[in-house]
């Protein structure tokens, strides 16, 4: 049993509801005790860290229970957690205007007490008045309740959003002779209906037909079907979620969302976040063209045709990769099978960051496919208390979103009895599930997203922040991707794949050829791959800008035409693009952390390009101690600065696209 979780081997609805509804009472009990002190025995105690601790009784039921609503296999059970999710969320909001707690917090901070804090305490009540601003406290109290309600009505549109994705089914029929250019064990595994062979939009099936099938028909056919996931009515709650924070920022006396929610995010402004974008929009547009050129000639060569549509661009590079670097995904994926691939990446990163992990083999989990481990240092004792907890859920299931994705199931934080809430995460995937003769196989993108995602389950385990505002990947929206975005790199390191690389079968190391081919074909569609990226940000800031005007899909076409992606008539891509709860106006962040995730791994190659510059211990210590300890403590770019010891710039990255 991992301390403070719940029991997840025998969770009921029941169980579950009776959990929630105790977070929610003893939250109140908090309030009402914070509320009740008279302001002339206000103190950082009484009124800071109650409110801390009342908050993290809901915020610990969100995390740890309605975590469910993602992963449980009992479908009551994930309905009764995707109602306690929206519930608790909306009394969370609550917390955010209630009156008598900011009066609270305001008699505190004009005190001789607050104007002597230094460090995480000054932060936790700058930003805690900050929130407050950004609440509307400086408004009428009939502006606050539209406000709130507002914010209430943002938790339920999400969550509803969100669902309809997770339980979302389709698929296309084909017949055997549609399957051609994709391998027998990827046809043998396919669900059949009256002879014909069933491909579902989940990953495992999803991206390799996607890759290989040589019928571009049925890609197109897949590929719509992709595109309208999550339906008309995921378009209507978009729709309604950008009017209501538009509206959210008018009455805050912003001119747009986007420029309520840059404000305390690294880049500080929608302007220098859309200037980023338009910037490296500029710098790449180049590489795109070759990128496109590159690709034609492959189709060409492929299917006799240099047409190119978007639902192409998966099928011409992986041809492309196959003829110019004899680097064929599937076949690479027979070297890749996933525990192997688990090994790999816990021995590199034990041996980066100076940890160990240890399989809690008796941990009750919520399905036979989890595990759980702990995290000590690696200078303690085998049984010396953990830094933190984490669990692993990489199988597909019905019920269950496949997309890779880490989960804070606790934060870190200091307790008032001196001791430390270890913190405690879980990372979720998709991928393909074993087989009687064959154990599941990743292609190398997908150990690429394994290792992306487990940089994020590191920021929330070894932090050691004081307080749980700023607790592991609590940092700025345009930051928190970059230590997840740093550790990819080792996926393209020679001497690491080398390590944990064979195939499942023979036990044959990844042949130097294919791996070779495999680093030199790393590029080419860089570009292409990065205008995606920059088309989803400048779509995403589209919708959170002034001069939006409520049609979502009219900006679609418009923003797709602009970056070079054909719009799929009949499709509404927005309906299932899920950034758009979560990280509205932030999935520029994505690209700006990549930038900085870049230029601090030069950090780990400056010895040169040898297994020792990197895997050498000396910068990963560095890293854990600077970036991933500290959490969201300071600013973004100081934690960059600190570990690189100089300003970051873009250098690494653009170097990174290669061709520029």
């Amino acid at each position: 049993m991992i301390p403070g979780l719940p029991d997840y081997s025998g969770l009921t609805p029941e169980l579950l509801d009776e959990a929630c509804r105790a977070a929610v009472t003893a939250c109140d009990a908090g309030v009402a005790a914070i509320v009740a002190v008279p302001a002339s025995q206000r103190t950082y105690a009484n009124t800071m860290l109650a409110l801390e601790d009342a908050e993290q009784s809901l915020a610990a039921a969100i995390s740890a229970w309605t975590f469910m609503a993602q992963v449980a296999v009992d479908e009551s059970l994930r309905d009764a957690a995707q109602e306690w999710e929206e519930r608790l969320g909306k009394h969370r909001v609550g917390l955010g205007f209630d009156e008598e707690l900011h009066r609270a917090v305001t008699e505190f901070a004009v005190s001789a007490e607050a104007a002597a804090l230094t460090g995480e305490d000054a932060r936790l009540l700058e930003h805690t008045l900050r929130d407050y601003r950004r609440n509307g406290f400086e408004l009428s109290a009939g502006e606050r309740r539209r406000l709130r309600g507002l914010f209430d009505e943002l938790v339920g549109l999400g969550s509803r959003y969100v669902e309809a994705l997770a339980t979302w089914e389709d698929a296309i029929e084909v017949d055997r002779e549609e399957l051609d250019g994709l391998p027998d064990s990827f046809i043998d595994g396919l669900e059949t209906v009256d002879g014909r062979y069933r491909v579902s939009l989940e990953p495992p099936e999803f991206q390799p037909f996607m890759a290989n099938a040589r019928s571009s028909e049925r890609r197109r056919e897949l590929m719509g079907k992709d595109f309208r996931k999550g339906g008309s009515e995921n378009v209507a709650r978009l729709e309604r979620a950008l009017a209501a924070r538009a509206e959210i920022a008018r009455t805050l006396g912003y001119d747009s969302w986007a420029d309520y929610a840059v404000e305390p995010r690294m880049a500080r402004t929608r302007e220098a976040a859309a200037a980023f974008v338009d910037d490296l929009h500029a710098r790449v547009a180049a590489k795109a063209e070759k990128d496109l050129v590159l690709l034609a000639d492959a189709n060409e060569a492929a299917v006799g045709t240099r047409e190119l549509h978007r639902w192409d661009h998966s099928f011409a590079v992986n041809q492309l990769k196959r003829t110019a670097f004899a680097v064929d995904a599937l076949e690479v994926a027979a070297y890749f099978p996933l525990d192997a691939c688990l090994d790999g990446l816990f021995t590199l990163v034990q041996e980066l960051f100076a940890v160990r992990f240890h399989e809690l083999p008796d941990a009750p989990v919520w399905h036979p496919d989890v595990r759980a481990y702990a995290i000590t240092d690696a200078q303690d004792a085998i049984d010396a208390e953990p830094l933190g907890y984490f669990f692993v859920d990489l199988f597909s299931r019905r019920g269950k979103d496949g997309h890779p994705t880490c989960y804070t199931l606790r934060a870190g934080r200091s307790l008032a009895d001196g001791g430390y809430q270890r913190p405690v995460a879980a990372i979720t995937a998709g991928f393909g599930r074993p087989t009687a003769d064959r154990p599941s196989l990743l292609r190398h993108s997908e150990v690429v997203g394994l290792f992306h995602e487990f940089g994020h389950v590191l920021h929330g385990t070894l932090t050691r922040v004081q307080r749980a505002r700023f607790s592991g990947s609590e940092t700025e929206v345009d930051f928190v991707e970059a230590p997840a975005q740093m550790l990819e790199h080792w996926c393209w390191d020679p001497a690491v794949l080398r390590r944990f690389a064979r195939h499942h079968e023979s036990g044959e190391a990844l042949p130097e050829q294919l791996l070779a081919g495999m680093v030199a074909a790393k590029n080419v569609d860089s570009g292409l791959a990065t205008m995606r990226q920059l088309y989803f940000s400048a779509l995403d800031l589209a919708y959170h800008s002034p001069g939006f005007d409520g049609d979502s899909t009219a900006v679609l076409k418009e923003v797709s035409e602009r970056y070079g992606f054909t719009h799929l008539e009949g499709t509404h891509f927005q309906s299932r693009f899920s950034h758009l709860f979560g990280y509205e106006a932030g999935y520029y962040g994505y690209l700006w952390s990549q930038t900085l995730g870049d230029d601090m791994y030069t950090r780990f190659t400056e010895a040169g390009p040898t297994e020792a510059g990197t895997t050498d211990p000396g910068p990963g210590l560095a890293f854990r101690r600077t970036v991933l300890e500290r959490g969201g403590t300071v600013d973004g770019d100081q934690l960059v600065r600190d570990f690189l010891g100089r300003a970051p710039n873009h250098d690494a990255y653009l170097r990174g696209l290669g061709g520029l």
